[in-house]
């Protein structure tokens, strides 16, 4: 074999190996933009997925908030959202109204005390749905769509979730509002509010996935001796029927 033609292989033979390193390269790159976009799909973009999804997405207008956890779905699941609840029996034995400072985002005052409301708060947060977190990011954009009863001009993040009244216009705006009188509507899960005969308290609940023997579906609260199961739905004027 001539030289030049040994020459001519030898070249061949190198350009043969640089093209197969070049398609090991582009196989592991687009391994890794799969991987990427898999990964953004989960995370930054699941509200474009899952519209309403909370995220952990900041946006402009959400310059100062925390983000919010994940969640797998914005209407949780009714059955779960009962059983959650119902592991604050036994627990949560005390009613205390009064106003703490408490963390943010997810803050709690004591597990084996608390109000009406932080029944269904802390139910939620074991789906890893903080309304906390929620109820202040809806507030600060939307102050004008929340009641003022408080003498406030802005969001409190200590205490605004865990009113009656903004849970209400929250579950209104981003939930489904439901029949109060239909029995046979009220599922596992949903929410329920009231206001209390001569005080007009508002009050809140969850619909147990437990009935009483007239078919009553049970309710999930705290109206003052800790959280407990009771057949007290249409015990108080209802104010409010929604699922989230």
């Amino acid at each position: 074999m001539s030289m030049a033609v040994k020459k001519q292989t030898i070249l061949l033979s190198m350009v043969a190996m640089l093209l197969s390193n070049l398609a090991v390269i582009n196989t592991a790159a687009a391994k890794d933009d799969n991987a990427t976009l898999s990964s953004h799909l989960t995370d930054s973009n699941v509200a474009q997925v899952n519209p309403g999804v909370a995220t952990n997405v900041s946006t402009q207008a959400d310059k100062g908030l925390q983000p919010i956890s994940t969640a797998v779905r914005l209407i949780s699941r009714g059955n779960k959202l009962a059983r959650d609840a119902k592991k604050q029996i036994g627990v949560t034995t005390g009613y205390d109204d009064t106003y703490r400072k408490i963390d943010f985002p997810r803050g709690d005052v004591p597990q084996n005390t608390g109000v009406c409301s932080d029944v269904v708060i802390r139910a939620y947060r074991l789906q890893n749905i903080d309304l906390q977190q929620l109820v202040n990011r809806d507030m600060t954009r939307h102050w004008s769509a929340y009641p003022k009863l408080w003498g406030l001009d802005k969001p409190d993040s200590n205490i605004d979730h865990r009113r009656v009244p903004n849970l209400e216009v929250f579950f209104q705006r981003h939930g489904k509002s439901l029949s109060k009188s239909d029995r046979d509507s009220f599922q596992a899960g949903d929410i329920v509010t009231w206001r209390l005969p001569n005080s007009n308290l508002p009050h809140i609940g969850i619909v147990s996935n437990k009935r009483s023997i007239e078919g009553t579906p049970l309710i999930i609260h705290n109206i003052g001796q800790g959280t407990q199961q009771e057949d007290i739905l249409f015990k108080y004027p209802i104010k409010g029927h929604y699922r989230y």
